[in-house]
Formats: C-alpha cells, structure tokens, sequence
C-alpha cells in the first residue's frame, strides 16, 4: 500500500513537474523510483516467478493425476458371428459398426527412487536462489543509482565551485586593469590574469558539461526522460550511520549477502541433482486405477451395443536391469557439477570478505580525508583572504592572489571529492555486507 501511494504521488509530482522539466529528488526517492521503473529488476521478478511455478511443477508430480479420454472408432461391414447349434443358428456375436469409449485414469507414484522428491528439492532450491538473486540485482541497482545521485552531487558542487573562481579570476582581472589605467600594474600581470581567467572559463565549460552528463546517468538509472532537470534533495552526513567493527561486518556478510545466500542454494540443489542421478539405481513402483464405459464394453461377453461400465485397479514396477552404466556416468556427472558449485561458493566467500575489508577501509580512509580537506578549505580560504587583502591594498603581488586563487579551488574541489567518495564508499560497504 504504501509503495502504491508513492507511486501515485510521485506521479503525480512528475506530471506537474514535467513542464518546467525540474525535479528535487532525495536520494531515497531516487532508489524508489529506480527500483519500481527498472526494466531489468521486472525481468530479474519474472525469472523468480518462472522459478516459484517450475517448483510448483515439480511438486505436482508427487500427486496423483488424474486424466480423462475418450474416442469414437467407425468398424467396416463384417458378418456376424454365429454358432450352428443342433437348435438352429444361435448368433453369438453381433456386429457393432459404431464404437464407443470414455476413461478415467488414475495414476499415483508410491515409490521412484527418490527421484520425484530430488528433483522437487532442485527446483525448489533453484527457486529459492532465484530470489535471493533477484535481491542481488535490486542490491546493485540500489548502488548504482546512488553512484549516479552522488556523482550529480559532485558534479552540481564542482560547477559552483569553479562558477565561484571565475567571478574571482573576474574580478581580479578587472582590478589589475583598472591599475594599470592608474600605472600601477603591467601589460605583464593582466596576461597572466587573463591567462588563468581562460584556464578558468575551460574548467566552467567541463564542469557544466560534467553536470549534464552525470544528470543524464541519474535520469537512466532511474528510468526518467532523459531531459529532466533533477536537482539534488539529500547531502552527505559524515556521522549519518556508524559501522561495527570489522569482523563483526565480515560475519553478517557471510551470513546475509544475497549471492552467498544464492550459490549455498546452488550447492543444495546439486547435492540433490546427485541423489537424483543415482535414482535409476532404484525400482519404480506405480499405483493405477481406471474407469471405462463403452459402447460397446469388449470386457463384455457377449458383446451389446450399449454402455457398459468397468474398472481396474493395479501396481505396477519397474526397473532397469541393464543400461551399460548410464547411471554411473550420469552421477559422476552430477558430483563433478556439484564440485564446481563448490568451489565457486568457497571463491564467493572469499571475495566477498575481500569486498568488505576494501570498502570498510575505503570509508574509514574516506572519513579522514573530509577532515583533512576541511583543514585545507579553511587554510585556502584564510590565504586567498589575506593575499587578496594585501593585493588590494598594492601590498601583495598578483602571482601570490594567482597562486591563492588557484590553491583556494583546487581545496574545495578536493572537498567536494572526499565528500563524494564518503558517500559511495558508504553505499558500497552497504551493498558488500547484504543491505
């Protein structure tokens, strides 16, 4: 319900919004959105229920079945048969062109060597990994479009950063030329002015190309037209959310990633696949019924052209004396299958604890460098303060402002970075530990 209520008013939102081509999402509306919108989580939800009917499937074969036939059969013109009796004639047979039959057949397995509960167990442990890696894919998706919303963000902060130098390299070049109307500054000084205002303006045309590109990105990942203006709801919290240690993440990432999860299924279903194999090795025994009226019923002597009902009950078996070994190739075949899913899962779990120690290690290292370039920030803005104070003034020289200038971008760019790289290092440690 809620989901549907979001759903609406989302839309809702998106067509009032639609004219002005503007959008303010947070960055969990932008999962929920991507999440509902994502063909390829729809197809991932398909192959879980084409995998929850095959178990089903399967299931039913444990069952008893029960089918119904019938047939009409049109005989050629045949005397019929007649016995000469001291009597007379006696007919004792008559002919009956039209022929008639309906059955109900009533079949139950009783015993199959297993197979019928193997080959449940697989396709119930396939459906099972099926959604796990059907949670899997929304994992990624979920990371992915973080990636985007946080490249955005880095991209809208970068561009105001950069917008910000150019309006200082501006305004330190309309100062030097107006200084050098009054003789004080040189031809010298407003080249290299103007040389870092050229530098300047590059930077702004990558930097307003980067953010048309990363909103791209976030609009494809999030399955909206590709020309919506999506403008950012959330920022980044250095102490937003606190990990546990180490190894207590290694523990729950064994125990709660979802591809683990999947391929510790995979590994039942092949143990399962061998028991299946080695099926054949057992007889097969079947319990039968059946119900028939016909018209006219051969069981019937003698015979009547009319409906006569009868019925059956048997059991019956099977077994394979002889088959050249083929259920010894096919269980060597099942164990090899099974090793192979094996030692894919032991290079899974071994990956995955790689996968959290390198995210784990990322934030922390992600972590410090905020306050690193926090440090920086504040040190760059203090010295371009001071030089361009000085500058002003005719105290300080205008390689120094220059020099500023470029330190004081260059600090806040590297803040925007750190900021960015906290946040994608913390949505990846999430993915890397199952959430």
């Amino acid at each position: 319900m809620k989901t549907k209520i979001f759903s609406f008013l989302t839309g809702i939102f998106l067509f009032h919004t639609v004219n002005s081509q503007e959008v303010r999402l947070t960055v969990e509306e932008a999962v929920r959105m991507g999440l509902e919108k994502s063909k390829a989580i729809h197809a991932s939800m398909m192959r879980v229920q084409y995998a929850d009917a095959r178990a089903s499937e399967a299931s039913a074969l444990m069952l008893p079945s029960l089918k119904l036939s019938g047939g009409y059969t049109r005989l050629s013109d045949i005397p019929p048969s007649i016995l000469n009796t001291p009597f007379g004639l006696v007919e004792i047979s008559p002919t009956v062109l039209n022929n008639y039959n309906v059955r109900l057949s009533l079949q139950q397995p009783l015993f199959t060597g297993f197979r019928l509960q193997r080959n449940s167990d697989i396709a119930d442990y396939n459906s099972q990994a099926t959604q796990k890696e059907f949670e899997k894919d929304k994992s990624e998706l979920v990371y992915s479009i973080k990636a985007a919303y946080w490249s955005l963000f880095k991209a809208l902060d970068i561009q105001k950063v950069v917008n910000e130098n150019v309006d200082q390299v501006k305004t330190h070049l309309k100062d030097v030329e107006n200084w050098q109307k009054q003789g004080i500054a040189t031809t010298n000084d407003i080249l290299k002015v103007q040389v870092q205002f050229s530098d300047a303006r590059l930077r702004q045309i990558d930097a307003n190309n980067g953010v048309q590109l990363a909103r791209i990105v976030l609009n494809n990942a999030i399955g909206i037209p590709l020309e919506t203006e999506v403008a950012i709801g959330s920022g980044i919290q250095q102490d937003a959310r606190h990990f546990p240690d180490l190894s207590a993440l290694i523990s729950q990432a064994l125990q709660k990633r979802p591809d683990l999860q999947s391929m510790e299924l995979r590994v039942k279903a092949g143990d399962a696949a061998v028991s299946l194999a080695q099926a054949s090795w057992w007889p097969q025994v079947f319990l039968t019924g059946n119900y028939m009226t016909a018209r006219p019923n051969q069981r019937i002597f003698p015979i009547q052209d009319v409906f006569k009902d009868t019925w059956d009950v048997g059991v019956g078996i099977s077994f394979d004396v002889w088959n050249w070994g083929t259920t010894v190739h096919q269980t060597d075949q099942a164990r090899a299958q099974l090793a192979q899913v094996q030692n894919g899962y032991g290079q899974l779990r071994d990956a995955a604890v790689l996968d959290v120690t390198r995210n784990y290690l990322n934030l922390g290292r992600a972590r410090e460098r905020i306050t690193v370039a926090e440090q920086g920030v504040q040190q760059a803005e203090e010295s371009y303060r001071v030089t361009n104070s000085k500058f002003k003034q005719g105290l300080g020289m205008n390689s120094d402002l220059l020099d500023a200038e470029v330190a004081l971008l260059q600090a806040k760019t590297n803040y925007t970075q750190a900021l960015v790289d906290f946040g994608l290092a913390g949505a990846a440690l999430e993915r890397a530990i199952g959430e």
